[in-house]
């Protein structure tokens, strides 16, 4: 097992991957915003791209521009499946507050993340139970641009909740 941590500020645009010390990847957004990333995980490169409201999410090989993935998030459903290289994985949020979230592939989990801050700070773990498969790498970034939209996706509520009650 390896463990990983991960951070980005609430209010920058890059998340930093560190193994121990050593940055092994990031996730560059192109504005605070954005709905398109650059990611990067020990030398690979990879594009990351969301529609407009949050639903589906790809995942670009950056050097050949090919589609290695798309998922569809529901807010509402714990539960979002993509195929990657003809198999099925499985990305499941733990709780309400998406602090806990994990990929599985046949029911086993491949990779658990854990957030240690809510909106301040976002921070936290990356465990990845094995590396078996090749496409850790794809999922390991994948599940962090979730992570962030979810993120998103919760600061928009709590602008239009403060407008309406204000």
């Amino acid at each position: 097992m390896e463990r990983y941590f991960w951070s980005k500020g609430i209010l920058k645009n890059h998340l930093e991957i560190l193994h121990g010390t050593e940055q092994i990847g990031s996730i560059v957004w192109e504005s605070l915003v954005g709905s398109k990333a650059h990611g990067m995980i020990k030398g690979r490169r990879f594009i990351l791209n969301r529609e407009f409201f949050l639903s589906k999410l790809e995942i670009y090989d950056a050097n050949n521009q090919s589609l290695l993935g798309s998922i569809m998030i529901n807010l509402f459903n714990p539960k979002s499946d993509i195929i990657i290289n003809g198999k099925r994985f499985e990305l499941e949020v733990k709780n309400f507050w998406q602090s806990r979230w994990s990929w599985k592939f046949n029911g086993d989990e491949l990779i658990t993340y854990q957030s240690n801050e809510f909106l301040s700070k976002d921070k936290g773990t990356i465990e990845v139970i094995t590396a078996c498969t090749e496409e850790i790498e794809i999922l390991l970034l994948l599940g962090l641009f979730v992570r962030n939209q979810f993120i998103l996706f919760m600061m928009m509520i709590l602008v239009l909740l403060m407008i309406v009650i204000f």
